[in-house]
C-alpha cells in the first residue's frame, strides 16, 4: 500500500530562511527527511504563495532552474532540475512577477564554510490570482500563530525541540506575524483606490 504523502506546512520566507535542523527520524535510506522551523513546524514538505520575482535557466546541458519567490517576509529560493520536471517546465513558461502557488521539499545545506543555506525543490509550480496569495498570507499568519502558542505553552514536543535548538524569540516571530498583516492592509487600500 503506498504511503500517504505528508502535509506540506504553511512557513513565511523569513521563520524558513532562519531554519538549520535538518533530520530523520529514524536510520532508514527511505525514511523522510524532515526541516524543523524556529516555531516549531516539522517539515517534509512546505506550500508557499507568493511572487515570483526572478527566475534564472543555470543549467547547461539541460534546463536546470533558480527562481526567487518572495512573500511580505521575505524570499525563498526555488531549484527545479529533472529531478522535478513538470517543475522546471513550468517555471521556464512562467513570466516573472507572476504569483505562484509552490508545493516542494525544503532542503538544508551547509557549505564548507559552516554556512547554512536553505532553499526548496519544488514539485509543483502553478500560476494563482492575487485573492488565493492574500487567503495564503491569513492561513499562514494562522498556522504560525498557532505554533508560537504551542511554544509559549512548551508542551508540543516540535515546540520544545525548536525552542531548545534555535531558542526562538517569540517576540521576533508576532512581529513577522504583524509585518504579513499590514502588507494584506496596504493591498486592500490600494485596491479601493484604484476604484
Amino acid at each position: 500500500m503506498p504511503k500517504a504523502r505528508e502535509v506540506a506546512k504553511r512557513v513565511f520566507a523569513k521563520e524558513f530562511n532562519a531554519s538549520s535542523l535538518a533530520f530523520k527520524e529514524s536510520d532508514d535510506q527511505f525514511a523522510p527527511a524532515y526541516v524543523l522551523t524556529p516555531t516549531g513546524a516539522k517539515c517534509n514538505r512546505i506550500f508557499i504563495v507568493g511572487t515570483l520575482t526572478e527566475k534564472e535557466n543555470i543549467g547547461e546541458e539541460q534546463e536546470s532552474w533558480r527562481a526567487r519567490v518572495t512573500d511580505p517576509t521575505g524570499a525563498f529560493v526555488l531549484y527545479a532540475s529533472q529531478f522535478s520536471p513538470e517543475a522546471a517546465q513550468s517555471l521556464s513558461d512562467l513570466e516573472a512577477p507572476e504569483f505562484v502557488a509552490v508545493i516542494g521539499k525544503p532542503r538544508v545545506y551547509k557549505t564548507q564554510e559552516g554556512e547554512v543555506l536553505v532553499s526548496v525543490r519544488p514539485e509543483a509550480v502553478l500560476p494563482v490570482d492575487e485573492e488565493t496569495r492574500d487567503q495564503w498570507v491569513l492561513d499562514t499568519i494562522n498556522a504560525t500563530a498557532d505554533r508560537l502558542v504551542a511554544l509559549k505553552e512548551g508542551t508540543e514536543p516540535d515546540a520544545k525541540k525548536a525552542l531548545e535548538y534555535y531558542h526562538t524569540d517569540i517576540k521576533e516571530y508576532k512581529e513577522m506575524l504583524l509585518t504579513a498583516l499590514k502588507s494584506l492592509k496596504q493591498m486592500e487600500v490600494s485596491v479601493v483606490s484604484a476604484r
